[in-house]
C-alpha cells in the first residue's frame, strides 16, 4: 500500500511509519516535525512564523506540495488541525486529500472539539486538564483551547472531518472515551508506536540510597499539566530526606540534552492530570525508567492487561504526589523491578511494528 501520514506529534507518525516500512509498505510523513523538536519527515512543511514573509513562502511549498499528497491508498491526519493553518484554510485542503486518494482516517491523538468538551462536562472523566470532578480548572491554556475548539472553527473543522472520514484512531483511553460514544463504528483504540528495538533499556537500581527524580518544566504550560504541582511536592521531598532525593530538572533545555537528562535519572514525574502515560513517558519507560503519572485502571483495561502494574499512579493532588513519591525515596530497592516491568509493558503494548499491523488492520476493514 501507499500510505500518507500528515501531520506529526511526538514523533508519532514518524515512529509509526518505520513500523509500516517494515511490513513492506510505501509511507510518506508529511509534517512541521513538531516545530522545535524538530522530528524526521520525508516532506517538510515547517512554517517559521505568522509574519507574512514566512507565511507565504509557507503557503507556497504547500501548493507545491500538494499534488505530491495524492494517489495513496490510506492518509492519516494526525489532528483536524493536521497543518501550520487556521481551520478555515484546512476545509478545501481536507476536500482535496479526500477527492484524491482512496481512504481518509483522522487520529484522536491530543486536544481537539471532543476532548475538551468531555474534559468540561464533569462526568466522563474524574479528573483532566479541564476538570477536577464537578470543579472546572481555570487557567489561559484553558481558556484558549475552549475558545479554539467549542467556540471557533477548529471546532466546526472537527465535527465535520469526524463525521465524513473513514474512520478515527485513539491512541489513549482519554480519547477514546471522547470519540467512541459519538462514532462507535468509526473509533478505534490502538496504542501509540515506540520503536524498542532501536532502545537500549537500562534497568534503574539505586546502590547508593539516592533516587534521581527527573521533571521536565514547560514554563508556558505548568499549570496546565500539573508540574507546578509536581514539583512542589518534589521539592518538599527533598527538603525532608535531602540525602535520598536528588532532582533534575529540565527547563528550557536543548531536547538531546533533556534526553540526558532524563536517562541518567531513575524516576520520570509525567503529566499530573492524565489517565495513561504518553509518548514522552512511554519512550521513559522503554529506556527502563518509572513514571510518575498516569496509570489509571481504565489504562490498563483498554490494553487488556492484567499482570503488568508499572505506572505510580497520582491524583492531581499535592498530597498524593507527595505521598507516592516518598514511597519510592524511602523505599529504592522497588526500582529494579518497576524498571523491568516498564520496558516489558512498552514491548508488549506499544512495539511499533506490532502497532503498524493494527492500523494496517483497522484501515483494511474500512
Amino acid at each position: 500500500m501507499r500510505i500518507l501520514l500528515l501531520g506529526e506529534y511526538s514523533n508519532v507518525h514518524w515512529t509509526l511509519a518505520e513500523g509500516l516500512r517494515h511490513h513492506g509498505h510505501e509511507v510518506v510523513v508529511v509534517s512541521d516535525g513538531d516545530g522545535w523538536k524538530n522530528y524526521p519527515r520525508d516532506i517538510s512543511l515547517h512554517r517559521t512564523s505568522n509574519r507574512p514573509l514566512p507565511t507565504l513562502a509557507f503557503l507556497t511549498r504547500l501548493m507545491r506540495a500538494l499534488p505530491r499528497l495524492r494517489g495513496f491508498d490510506v492518509v492519516q491526519i494526525i489532528n483536524p488541525v493536521f497543518l501550520h493553518l487556521k481551520a478555515e484554510r484546512l476545509f478545501p485542503i481536507y476536500h482535496y486529500l479526500r477527492r484524491h486518494n482512496k481512504k481518509v482516517f483522522m487520529g484522536a491523538f491530543g486536544v481537539d472539539y471532543f476532548w475538551v468538551k468531555c474534559g468540561l462536562d464533569g462526568h466522563t472523566f474524574r479528573y483532566s486538564d479541564f476538570n477536577i470532578g464537578k470543579q472546572l480548572r481555570h487557567n489561559a491554556d484553558n481558556d484558549r483551547e475552549i475558545a479554539d475548539w467549542l467556540n471557533g472553527a477548529k471546532g466546526k473543522l472537527n465535527l465535520h472531518i469526524a463525521q465524513d472520514c473513514d474512520g478515527i484512531v485513539s491512541g489513549l483511553y482519554e480519547y477514546d472515551a471522547c470519540y467512541r460514544p459519538s462514532f462507535p463504528e468509526k473509533t478505534k483504540f490502538i496504542p501509540f508506536p515506540i520503536d524498542v528495538q532501536s532502545i537500549t533499556p537500562k534497568v534503574r537500581s539505586c546502590d547508593d540510597g539516592r533516587v534521581k527524580f527527573f521533571i521536565g518544566i514547560q514554563k508556558k504550560r505548568n499549570e496546565y499539566k500539573g508540574t507546578d504541582i509536581m514539583l512542589r511536592a518534589l521539592q518538599r521531598l527533598q527538603a525532608e530526606y535531602p540525602d535520598r532525593v536528588q532532582i533534575e530538572k529540565a527547563e528550557s533545555v536543548p531536547f538531546a540534552v533533556y534526553r540526558q537528562m532524563m536517562d541518567d535519572s531513575h524516576v520520570i514525574l509525567d503529566q499530573l492530570y492524565s489517565y495513561t502515560p504518553a509518548m514522552n513517558a512511554l519512550q521513559a519507560m522503554a529506556q527502563g525508567l518509572v513514571v510518575v503519572g498516569g496509570g489509571e485502571p481504565e489504562n490498563y483495561e483498554i490494553l487488556h492487561e492484567t499482570e503488568l502494574r508499572p505506572i505510580i499512579n497520582v491524583l492531581p493532588d499535592e498530597e498524593d504526589v507527595y505521598r507516592c513519591l516518598k514511597e519510592l525515596a524511602l523505599h529504592p530497592e522497588k526500582l529494579a523491578r518497576l524498571s523491568a516491568d516498564s520496558r516489558r509493558y512498552v514491548e508488549r503494548h506499544h512495539d511499533h511494528i506490532k502497532v503498524a499491523q493494527q492500523h494496517l488492520d483497522f484501515w483494511a476493514s474500512k
